[in-house]
């Protein structure tokens, strides 16, 4: 029974959980709190309610923000459509076919009808709607559907899910990679549970994240990361549990020629900071001296000021006091902020070192190619790396280094295509509008470079050739 409430546990809206919302095509994701306001599609509403139910639970807004669970709908109080036309050769859109009015839409919403009974109320009004034919009709109640229905779909997210939401809303953040571009690279560098995999990206976190959902938390994935720290605003949207975070382990792009010259100290401080402390402990002191010097010159008449004024003394050492008890903290919190950073360079060191790592996952703005090169060293042989770029030229540089090199077989450079259908009764066809292009794969297979030998060397492994009998012969 214990594994039977864990599991309907998973599948339960939780306060803290993060969730994506979805209505129509659009998606967002946000954390549920109670008490909190959310905007979404122009409407704003309290996610209290939605505590407890299940994912993928469909809600409508009633007044006051307030969600309630969709009931479902009964068959016989669907819209009616009373008919239809043939064809709509005859129907002009002039405008004058409605005759409802926005002010009387406006008021039928104050009234407090839902949007199914507006939906029918401008079926009723409109003069032209019965000379429409089915599949016409079909359209314009979905189109209005959309538009007054007010209804949210609560998501658990998911890789799938997030890409969607990316991709929808910016996709410049992820470098326009596509959710079925990001599940080739998946399956491209055999993303499975208990592996070792190298992380470099700059899409927001969401393929890092995406890596973390595919190994379930078994394993250790290592991000390597540009500039001053990682950035996983898109791992956040996963709501991943603890233990999770405990296998994310980060590294500094620029340390990496270190880690391989082996010249890196990860017992040395972070001279940098401790000369910047020092720098701004000598200014605090100069400025202190000065204060001093000012007040120990003062005129006459501000030393009878002074006299006059001998409460208000009383107060500046206490402001001083609490000024330097606030720089003590802050320098306190550096140092063990430092100390945790040097512990995680160690230990993403340490699993670096070992040069054994299951595969290797690029998606980037920047070239790839000297990070590739550099971080194929730490790939073991006959494992798979996978590239992924916007632009080709970047990849075909990459393409034409490794054969050069070599260490490398099975080099594929490919783009993917995707199109949506509409699959309807006696309508079905591709959607008019689709995605132009989802981007460039680069993958391979790493293998253990043979290393060449010297010519005397193989001249000694070479076998003596044999001599040629010759028969005697009698003259």
């Amino acid at each position: 029974m214990g594994d039977t409430v864990d599991d309907d546990s998973l599948y339960t809206i939780k306060e803290g959980d993060y969730v994506v919302l979805k209505r129509g095509d659009v998606f967002k994701a946000v954390q549920i709190q109670t008490k909190k306001k959310v905007v979404f599609e122009k409407q704003w509403f309290f996610l209290d309610n939605a505590v407890g139910q299940l994912y993928s639970t469909t809600f409508e807004l009633a007044s006051g923000g307030i969600l309630q669970p969709r009931k479902p709908k009964d068959p016989e109080c669907s819209t009616d459509t009373k008919g239809a036309g043939t064809d709509n050769r005859n129907i002009q859109d002039d405008g004058k076919s409605q005759k409802l009015t926005r002010d009387d839409i406006e008021t039928l919403k104050e009234q407090g009808l839902k949007g199914q009974e507006i939906i029918q109320q401008l079926i009723d009004n409109s003069s032209t709607f019965k000379d429409k034919t089915e599949y016409a009709q079909d359209k314009y109640i979905k189109k209005k559907k959309k538009k007054y229905e007010n209804i949210v779909t609560i998501l658990k997210p998911s890789c799938r899910i997030l890409a969607m939401m990316y991709h929808g809303r910016e996709p410049g953040k992820i470098c326009h990679l596509r959710y079925d571009t990001l599940a080739q690279m998946l399956t491209l560098a055999n993303i499975h549970a208990n592996s070792k995999v190298l992380v470099f990206e700059t899409c927001a976190g969401l393929v890092l994240g995406s890596v973390m959902e595919r190994m379930g938390g078994f394993g250790s994935v290592i991000q390597m990361y540009p500039g001053g720290g990682p950035v996983r605003a898109g791992v956040e949207s996963f709501g991943f549990p603890a233990h999770f975070h405990d296998m994310l382990h980060e590294f500094p792009i620029c340390h990496l020629n270190a880690l391989i010259a082996g010249t890196l100290d990860t017992t040395a401080k972070d001279l940098s900071a401790d000369l910047k402390e020092s720098d701004m402990a000598a200014e605090v002191k100069t400025e202190a001296e000065v204060k001093t010097e000012a007040e120990q010159k003062g005129s006459p008449e501000e030393q009878s000021m002074e006299t006059n004024s001998g409460a208000h003394e009383s107060l500046v050492p206490k402001k001083e006091d609490e000024e330097e008890k606030r720089r003590e903290a802050k320098a306190q919190e550096k140092k063990v902020k430092q100390e945790e950073k040097r512990k995680k360079l160690a230990a993403a060191a340490s699993l670096l070192e070992g040069r054994d790592a299951d595969g290797l996952v690029i998606a980037s703005r920047f070239n790839p190619c000297p990070v590739l090169m550099a971080l194929l060293k730490f790939l073991s042989p006959s494992r798979p790396f996978v590239v992924y770029s916007q632009y080709k030229e970047c990849l075909i540089e990459c393409y034409t280094k490794l054969k050069e090199q070599g260490g490398t077989v099975n080099l594929k450079l490919t783009d993917y295509w995707l199109r949506h259908y509409q699959v309807l009764p006696n309508r079905t066809h591709p959607v008019l509008l689709m995605s132009g292009g989802g981007g460039y794969l680069l993958s391979g297979t790493t293998v253990a470079a043979e290393r060449s030998k010297p010519a005397a060397s193989r001249r000694d492994e070479e076998p003596a050739a044999k001599r040629q009998k010759v028969t005697e012969t009698e003259g």
